[in-house]
């Protein structure tokens, strides 16, 4: 019997294994599913799709980001996941927050886990940036949009963290005030948003 170790350091040798490659280790296919069971349930490994491990400490946020961008190739990055991207959050999500069109069908995934936002019109297409990352690229809103959506969407993120974003981007100086002021329109939250910016600025 191969113990769960051996099939862990194969995966960490690899990076990525798939059951194919694990198969090749001799053990039968019900006997392998055991042990990616106990490795999953230790959260030793991750199932990246159907079939696919690697180890849990491997995949960093930036991974994350590039597999769902390879996944959903007309996503973008939003809300606190936009926010870590920008480096305007201390929030580390555990999952992916991303933007699909409202006619976008979801694939059923696995790992890394998603929580889609849908958007439409302008709304979706506005702010949209696009960066090279390791292993792929990545769409993002700008920080300007990102700001909005968070304002936008406070009851889901919470408003202490749309107010965070709006003041670490201001003295940061990753906006202006109209690139603020078009996404906040654009998102139709410049009623909401305008007292925070005038206490902001003042």
């Amino acid at each position: 019997m191969i113990e769960p170790d051996t099939i862990f350091q194969y995966i960490a040798k690899r990076e990525v294994a798939t059951v194919a490659d694990l198969a090749g280790l001799g053990l039968s296919r019900p006997a392998l599913y055991r042990v990616l069971a106990t490795l999953l349930d230790e959260g030793r490994v991750v199932r990246v799709r159907r079939g696919v491990y690697q180890i849990a400490k491997t995949m960093d946020a930036s991974d994350a980001w590039v597999q769902v961008m390879q996944r959903y190739p007309q996503g973008v990055l939003c809300l606190l996941s936009a926010l870590a991207f920008h480096e305007l959050t201390t929030q580390s999500p555990p999952v992916v927050w991303l933007a699909l069109p409202k006619s976008a069908w979801r694939k059923p995934e696995e790992y890394p886990p998603l929580r889609i936002v849908h958007f439409s019109g302008e709304a979706f297409t506005a702010g949209v940036e696009t960066h090279h990352r390791s292993g792929g690229v990545v769409r993002v809103y700008s920080v300007a949009k990102t700001v909005a959506d968070g304002f936008k969407f406070r009851n889901r993120i919470g408003l202490d963290v749309a107010i965070e974003a709006l003041r670490e981007g201001w003295q940061q100086r990753r906006f202006t005030l109209d690139e603020l002021d078009a996404m906040a329109r654009i998102c139709r939250v410049q009623a909401v948003i305008r007292p925070y910016v005038e206490a902001l600025v003042a």
